[in-house]
């Protein structure tokens, strides 16, 4: 049946305002994912193993290295993830290292080791300052921070500072060392602590929840982050076969109290799938994942 001039008009134009309304709802759809994107604060802590990929001697994992894939492989499973702040202790070269940031437009800066484990904190918020090894008073002992420990303000995106040490603490049979380097660290970050500001601890500590290093932070004002919201016992090593816990994002200040998420990624390509002899996985080490839910502005 033909349709007159004027009913032609009208069911174009009805169309046309239900395409403005559905083009409508979705803007609206994205500003309210994109303000909720804005007020979660994703951080990620990872000993990357160097990023040689776990267990390093499987032919993919060569094959991997040798060709240059590996921060193409890091930086797309991260991605996943949308993580603002990233922790890397073990870090790879520097040349890795920007591959990496670029990829997920990332700032980062480098704290150099005291022997060959260097770390790295990536952020895609703006790196205001940063000090390696900030002691207070003298220079580093030589048999401390033989791993990384780093300190960085990096400015939010309602403008606040946050306070984020980067750290990869000794490990070995003799806990002395790395019980001498927590009690260096916790001298100076005394004053942020007594301050209330809010301030992130993250990476590879070498000690368990249940050894008195742990107890050291905890003493001291910080926040474990998995104790507080995560599930299970939490292991982050070995990609395997995970069984102890030894990664951790901590918390101090009004942050602590911001927590909705904290969970290792064992899982994708952070994990090896034990029944593959060929499989591998991006490290040793699991990452982890913490999600704080911070005021918006």
């Amino acid at each position: 049946m033909p349709i007159s001039r004027r009913q032609f008009c009208s069911f174009v134009g009805a169309a046309g305002l239900s395409t403005m309304g559905s083009r409508l709802l979705t803007h609206a759809a994205a500003a309210s994912a994109a303000k909720e994107k804005a007020s979660l604060l994703r951080v990620i802590a990872y000993n990357v193993y160097a990023c040689t990929g776990w267990p390093k001697n499987r032919r993919l994992a060569q094959k991997a290295v040798s060709e240059g894939q590996m921060a193409d492989r890091f930086a797309l499973e991260l991605a996943l993830y949308d993580p603002d702040i990233i922790n890397f202790s073990e870090s790879p070269d520097e040349t890795v290292v920007k591959q990496i940031s670029e990829q997920l437009g990332m700032n980062y800066v480098r704290f150099p080791s005291g022997g060959n484990w260097p770390g790295t904190l990536l952020s895609r918020l703006k790196i205001v300052d940063s000090q390696n090894v900030p002691l207070v008073g003298g220079d580093r002992p030589v048999d401390l921070f033989t791993r990384h420990w780093g300190r960085a303000t990096i400015q939010l995106s309602n403008g606040d500072p946050l306070i984020v040490h980067s750290a990869h603490l000794r490990p070995g049979a003799d806990p002395g060392i790395c019980v001498r380097e927590i009690q260096a660290m916790l001298h100076a970050m005394r004053d942020e602590l007594s301050s209330g500001r809010s301030t992130i601890l993250m990476g590879d500590l070498n000690h368990g929840p249940t050894q008195p290093e742990y107890a050291m932070w905890n003493d001291a004002g910080w926040v474990d982050t998995f104790a507080e919201v995560g599930k299970g016992e939490g292991p982050t090593i070995k990609a395997d076969n995970p069984q102890w816990r030894v990664d951790y994002v901590m918390a101090a200040g009004p942050i602590a109290e911001q927590v909705v998420e904290s969970r290792p990624l064992f899982e994708g390509a952070f994990r090896t799938n034990p029944a593959d002899a060929n499989s591998f996985a991006l490290s040793d080490h699991l990452p982890q994942f913490t999600v704080f839910e911070l005021d918006a502005r």
